[in-house]
């Protein structure tokens, strides 16, 4: 039954539990894989275009064209521009009108255009219009995605329990990370029962087609989770104001994408490039590539709850202060060592190691942004912040890459991405502070949903009770 996480009362009587301290494990759990599993599906929809790109570059730019990997990899940034106009508007949506009919509406356009690109005719058939409609379907799913992110991360840490926020919020980015698995998974199967010339015919369009079904048992298991945002939330006049998040929120604002900066830029380099890496590096040498790739990123998805829990223990400031040292020392090696290496094992253990890595932002970025806000601009303020940082920086990661490849910069890459992981890394360090309270923890407490973040604890979040 739907509805929201109060199993009795009106939230908007103060007496009354509200919708996170009524939630239960049971709840938590069911809510937590409805939310994810359509998390799983939009992040499909992301990672098929890159996993497959190698295979429908041509059918949309011509064979003998030499800059044909940059554009296509330069379309995937394009629609990273999308995202922060994605996050506006969904996360004004969410604030309003509730989580759930936002993510609803986000994967149906997900599914959509990933339909339209499964059946649009190449460049042989419909000349230059095919490369049109390919940026507009991105175009469309970087504004879903824009929304996807904040409302998920949103969603999630509103249904935890709150001694395990840390566990559940982890599986936004574990159906991230399982979205990209699952576009490897493909083709795998795909490399099994078709050759090489198959999957570049027509191969990568059924890739795409299974995205757009998969959202049909996302819409219906999403239209059957409990609403996480209050009604006392809901009917503020205010809730989901732009204004309101840059005049009273903007040090929170700042921070989120100061956390995301760094996070970003790797998570695209190691989980985007060094994938990319490897399967140049291995070309022609059977599904060794393939293997490598879905094994590794099997084990960074399985890392996402262990990161989650260790938080739920030790607090979040940790994971981000290990990723960040972590991230300094081992970039390097991904980006400049990587495709030299000729040994399977010691590629896939370069990646695994990175992937550990990682998983220090990736498994708690989503609770550590979602409880920087109140509720009633939680999913623009998540949303907004991480959207900037993803489209500035971690969009462009694969672009700059290809280009830096190109033309003999890969060093240069190495340390831009470095920098951009110390910014963060001083955040983690001096800015963000370990176990303090935060909005989440007053509203569980409160039993007012997000008002319980504007009595006592508003003054102190001005200057950062924030609790990685």
């Amino acid at each position: 039954m739907t509805g929201t996480f109060a199993d009795a009362g009106d939230p908007r009587d103060l007496g009354q539990p509200s919708p996170t301290s009524g939630v239960t494990h049971r709840r938590a759990v069911l809510n937590t894989i409805r939310g994810s599993l359509g998390n799983l599906v939009e992040w499909y929809d992301v990672y098929v275009y890159t996993v497959f790109a190698s295979y429908f570059e041509d059918k949309f730019f011509a064979g003998d064209e030499p800059n044909a990997g940059i554009y296509t990899m330069a379309i995937f940034a394009v629609t990273f521009l999308m995202r922060p106009i994605g996050s506006l508007f969904f996360g004004r949506y969410a604030d309003r009108h509730g989580r759930r009919p936002a993510l609803v509406f986000s994967v149906s356009l997900m599914a959509a255009a990933s339909l339209v690109i499964a059946v649009t005719p190449g460049r042989e058939q419909i000349g230059a219009a095919a490369v049109v409609v390919l940026v507009l379907c991105r175009l469309l799913q970087g504004f879903a995605t824009g929304g996807e992110y904040g409302t998920s991360a949103t969603y999630m840490s509103e249904a935890a329990t709150r001694e395990r926020r840390g566990f559940f919020s982890s599986f936004q980015y574990l159906t991230l990370v399982g979205g990209h698995l699952l576009a490897q998974s493909v083709l795998l199967v795909l490399q099994v029962v078709l050759s090489e010339e198959q999957i570049a015919s027509f191969g990568w369009r059924i890739a795409f087609g299974i995205g757009a079904a998969g959202a049909l048992v996302v819409l219906y298991l999403r239209r059957q989770m409990d609403e996480s945002l209050s009604p006392v939330d809901a009917s503020r006049r205010r809730s989901g104001s732009l204004v309101e998040l840059l005049t009273a929120y903007p040090r929170q604002l700042l921070v989120c994408f100061l956390v995301t900066l760094g996070g970003t830029v790797a998570f695209y380099t190691y989980s985007v490039n060094g994938p990319s890496t490897v399967k140049a590096a291995y070309e022609g040498q059977g599904m060794t590539a393939t293997w490598i790739n879905f094994t590794s990123l099997a084990v960074l998805m399985l890392l996402q709850p262990v990161g989650g829990l260790i938080s739920d223990h030790v607090g979040r400031k940790p994971l981000l202060v290990f990723f960040g040292v972590g991230g300094l020392a081992w970039t390097w090696l991904v980006v400049r060592v990587l495709g030299e290496v000729s040994s399977p094992l010691l590629s896939w253990v370069m990646l695994v190691v990175g992937y550990v890595i990682l998983t220090g932002y990736t498994s708690i970025n989503a609770v550590v942004k979602a409880e920087l806000f109140p509720a009633h601009v939680r999913a623009l303020g998540v949303g907004f912040g991480y959207a900037l940082a993803n489209s500035a920086f971690g969009g462009t990661a694969p672009v700059l890459y290809e280009a830096a490849k190109k033309n003999d910069w890969v060093p240069q890459f190495a340390f831009y991405v470095m920098a951009c992981i110390a910014v963060s890394l001083v955040v983690y360090v001096f800015v963000l502070k370990n176990r303090a309270p935060t909005y989440l923890d007053a509203e569980s407490r409160s039993g007012n949903g997000g008002n319980g973040g504007d009595g006592g604890l508003a003054a102190s979040a001005a200057v950062g009770p924030i609790r990685p």
